[in-house]
């Protein structure tokens, strides 16, 4: 409102002009100051409210013109005339726009015919020829806010269909990790029936061994209870209709290394001696490497290198996946530019898999070329 109000301002500062200027000649002004300067007022005012009213605006100006153009006030009606039709246009639309030029070019023709009967051929075209290029502009100026309308809309539709994508890529990877932990609790319910019955007839015969069955029963029991708890956290689908097969370890790692050599991948493997692990953080550590090894085969390019590196401190795993992306340079980042990085699908499931288990994982460009991945994961989880 504030740029339609200086419009009106400047319309209306045109009008004084005009009657001031016309004060100064033989004659003087047609209509007295108390006349001219009301209806001036009157004449430009509804400009200001165009955007949110522009027919009820337009329509003003039409009927307020029409007295102002009758008692010869200026040159306020005809520029506000054009104003009306390039507003109705653009925020009303091109029927009612339609509609309103030709009801303002039969009010125009017959002004004209009344009032300058010897000139008004001459009058009528330029008038016409005015209110078409006003029509135009509203016409270029709609079209530019409809382009303006749809790009919005189609960029708010992208973002929730990407949003949407990643919280079906969080659900499906959840729903996967609940299948594999269910595995394993069922793994560990097993162990403690077979050491229960075995503590049961080595009781008497061979307390020791039943002690040693005891302990065990409630070692796994406690990883069994801290599994189904974070089981617990996890999303699952109702339905599961993949067939079940043995989960992969740490232990299966080496493996995993040889089939991506066969794929094509350079794999330099460097393992620490991990120990026992618990089933579920052994399963996320295979799970991580093996889709940061897919991904560089995938986007790395031919002839790439990667490294495995997965170590362990006391109380915590640590992997770290790095290829070079085939020797190619990546442009770096200037220091205190961030470059946030969603990732994809598999990243999102890879940040998921560590999360569940209290981890935590950074995935993101080498500054040499390549992609690196680490993520550290607690050996004990916690209850």
């Amino acid at each position: 409102m504030v740029g339609d109000s200086l419009i009106a301002v400047h319309l209306l500062l045109i009008d004084i002009s005009v009657f001031v200027v016309t004060q100064l000649e033989p004659g003087g002004a047609s209509q007295p100051w108390y006349i001219t300067i009301p209806i001036d007022i009157a004449m430009v005012a509804p400009l200001v409210l165009r955007r949110r009213y522009p027919l009820a605006t337009a329509y003003a100006v039409l009927l307020l013109g029409s007295l102002h153009s009758a008692l010869e006030l200026g040159l306020s009606s005809g520029l506000a005339s054009g104003v009306a039709v390039y507003s109705v246009v653009v925020y009303a639309g091109r029927r009612q726009g339609a509609l309103y030029l030709a009801l303002m070019l039969a009010v125009t023709v017959a002004q004209l015919y009344v009032q300058r009967y010897d000139d008004w051929l001459v009058n009528i075209i330029v008038a016409v020829l005015v209110l078409a290029l006003c029509w135009m502009l509203g016409e270029f100026v709609g079209a530019r806010r409809a382009y303006q309308a749809e790009v919005e809309a189609r960029l708010h539709l992208l973002e929730t269909e990407r949003g949407q994508a990643a919280r079906i890529a969080v659900a499906e990877e959840r729903g996967r990790i609940a299948r594999e932990l269910h595995d394993v609790v069922a793994h560990a319910v097993s162990v403690i029936v077979v050491h229960a019955d075995g503590a049961s007839y080595a009781l008497r015969a061979d307390p020791d061994l039943a002690e040693r069955a005891i302990r065990t029963i409630s070692d796994t029991g406690r990883g069994a209870l801290t599994e189904l708890r974070r089981l617990l956290d996890v999303l699952r689908g109702e339905h599961d209709d993949e067939p079940r097969v043995p989960q992969p370890t740490t232990a299966d790692l080496a493996d995993l290394a040889d089939r991506m050599r066969t794929a094509g991948l350079a794999v330099g493997l460097e393992l620490d001696e991990l120990g026992e692990l618990p089933a579920g953080v052994s399963l996320g550590v295979y799970r991580i490497v093996q889709e940061s090894l897919t991904n560089a085969l995938k986007h790395a390019g031919q002839g790439a290198k990667a490294t495995v590196r997965v170590r362990r401190n006391p109380d915590v795993v640590t992997v770290d996946v790095t290829d070079d992306g085939a020797g190619k340079a990546r442009q770096l980042v200037p220091d205190g530019q961030a470059t946030p990085l969603t990732g994809g699908n598999g990243l999102i499931g890879m940040r998921e898999r560590a999360h569940v288990y209290g981890g935590t994982l950074h995935a993101g460009p080498s500054p040499g070329g390549g992609w690196h991945v680490s993520a550290r994961l607690p050996v004990r989880l916690d209850a």
